[in-house]
């Protein structure tokens, strides 16, 4: 699409290139080591949700996870067909794909198709577009959604009859933001693009409808989301190193490739070329880059929302600044070649009129003069090769973080398949299971082969049915009856819940803890991934 649109616009084969190289290389940075299974906490809950009937995941979202939605609808009858992890990633790694390619239309819009092809590289290469390109979560989704949307302002703002191009527009955005509801301060982004580029109030006036039929759209899910909030008590308020953190994540955390790429972002942020107007690169990137993280970091001082997944989609705007910042650099260079070459002329006028002289004196004059030869321009395709080499470059000295991101411990304690294995080999098909805290029960939702005939004690309601993601759990008096009925259970548990000092706020949280307590020893344990397997016998056989 974004390449019969270029054609359409006047590109070709250049064009085409510079979109289609970007696309191919992020789908295999995606796909290379796709497989490693061991699914993390939030893909677990994906993989688990995703496969329930339409109307079970309905319910859930009248309870928890309601701004997920839309992406476990879409992920039903992709996980339908072969439920898995390499299917449970796959769609990011398309919305990566399809992100460097939308990141390379702009580039080759914006600017010319070497700098949408240097753009478009270097966000397929960039370790956090290549970790959210293997998390089955909605993320790269979102970012390829927000990088559609950039696009068509483009095309809308530039179009002066754009009626339909501002309605797909429109949808685009609505459609990003019900994936996840803070992608919604793009429009915030694009707001500052379109002042940066003084357009016309046609234009504002189209943008504004717009945008405000995206919203409208987006408030069924905030106002359900608001009662939600408790699934984000976890964030806390940005810190000093926060803003740090994000510019290593966006730019690259290896000094050899973060310095060089924020001085070519320098390089291309000219104060003189913003306030000339029009739709530049830099008023479309600039924006795109820096207002939802700084908006979002702003307001989570009060309400802490931030994370930096949560605007992975402005990470690509700084691929589009640095390519700018090379292709300035080329021009200067070139324009310094074609100042010596036009000096070298001169003097070759010069010799010239010096020859029209007299014989004698003429020869007096130019003894001693030497004829310079014209310079040759450096050649486009040179200085192309040249940025993809350099990108190159980046890749190759950011690999190491990339492969041990590719590994089953790049989640460190979240790597539930180990936790699985560890449970095949310690429990028996029908020992008693307690989960503490119930979240834990994760790890046989996600890999339930580990815990095949085992008796989950506590479980009353399992999730689908309840409308939760791990079930509804018995009271405290039903579920001490349960227990004084075994004389030995296996406790999975995470590190911080065998702490002393933690106090759970649930009344059946806090029975497990003391009855497990006064009533069982342990007997063995194995800890696996951060989660502990710990057997409890009776100290004394229950009676009857």
């Amino acid at each position: 699409m974004v390449c019969a649109w270029l054609r359409r616009a006047g590109g070709g084969r250049p064009e085409a290139v510079a979109v289609l190289l970007p696309v191919l290389v992020m789908t295999a940075v995606g796909l290379w080591g796709l497989d490693r299974g061991g699914m993390w906490r939030d893909e677990a809950v994906t993989f688990q949700v995703a496969q329930r009937s339409v109307p079970q995941i309905w319910h859930l979202l009248h309870t928890v996870d309601a701004v997920h939605g839309l992406y476990y609808l879409l992920m039903h009858p992709v996980l339908a067909v072969h439920p898995g992890e390499f299917a449970l990633r796959l769609p990011s790694v398309c919305g990566a794909a399809a992100a460097a390619g939308g990141v390379a239309a702009l580039g080759v819009r914006l600017c010319r198709p070497r700098v949408g092809l240097w753009a478009g590289l270097l966000y397929a290469v960039t370790p956090m577009t290549g970790h959210y390109a293997q998390e089955g979560r909605s993320y790269a989704l979102v970012a390829a959604g927000a990088v559609g949307a950039t696009l068509l302002l483009v095309r809308a703002a530039r179009t002066r009859r754009a009626g339909g191009w501002w309605a797909v527009y429109g949808g685009t955005v609505a459609v990003t933001c019900l994936l996840h509801e803070l992608a919604a301060l793009v429009l915030l982004a694009h707001a500052g693009t379109l002042a940066l580029a003084r357009v016309p109030a046609r234009v504002w006036s189209r943008w504004a409808c717009a945008a405000g039929a995206a919203v409208v759209a987006l408030v069924p899910l905030v106002l359900v989301s608001r009662g939600q909030s408790a699934q984000v008590a976890w964030l806390t308020p940005p810190g000093p190193g926060s803003v740090g953190r994000l510019l290593g994540a966006f730019v690259g955390p290896a000094l050899p490739v973060a310095v060089p790429y924020l001085l070519l972002v320098a390089l291309a942020v000219r104060p003189s070329r913003l306030r000339c107007g029009g739709l530049s690169l830099p008023a479309v990137a600039l924006p795109l880059t820096v207002v939802p993280p700084a908006v979002l970091m702003t307001v989570s001082c009060a309400w802490p929302l931030y994370d930096e997944r949560y605007v992975l989609y402005a990470l690509a705007g700084a691929p589009l600044l640095a390519a700018a910042g090379v292709e300035r650099a080329a021009t200067l260079i070139a324009g310094a070649r074609v100042g010596a070459g036009v000096r070298a002329r001169t003097r070759g006028r010069v010799d010239a009129g010096l020859r029209s002289l007299s014989a004698a004196r003429g020869a007096r004059l130019l003894a001693g003069v030497r004829r310079r030869p014209r310079p040759r321009p450096a050649g486009a395709t040179a200085v192309t090769l040249t940025g993809v080499l350099t990108v190159a470059l980046a890749f190759a000295v950011q690999l190491p973080l990339m492969r041990r991101d590719r590994t089953p411990e790049h989640h460190g304690a979240d790597d539930l398949a180990a936790v699985s294995a560890a449970a095949r080999r310690a429990l028996r098909p029908g020992d008693p299971v307690l989960y503490l805290p119930s979240i834990v029960r994760r790890s046989a939702l996600a890999y339930p082969r580990g815990f095949r005939g085992v008796r989950d004690v506590a479980l009353r309601v399992p999730g689908p049915v309840s409308g939760t993601l791990y079930g509804q759990e018995a009271g405290p008096e039903e579920l001490r009856r349960r227990l004084d009925r075994i004389d030995r259970v296996w406790m999975v548990a995470e590190p911080f819940a065998l702490s002393p000092s933690w106090y759970p706020r649930s009344a059946t949280e806090r029975v497990k803890l003391a009855v497990v307590d006064e009533e069982f020893v342990p007997r063995e344990q194995v800890v696996r991934e951060g989660v502990t397997l710990r057997l409890y016998a009776r100290r004394t056989p229950p009676a009857g």
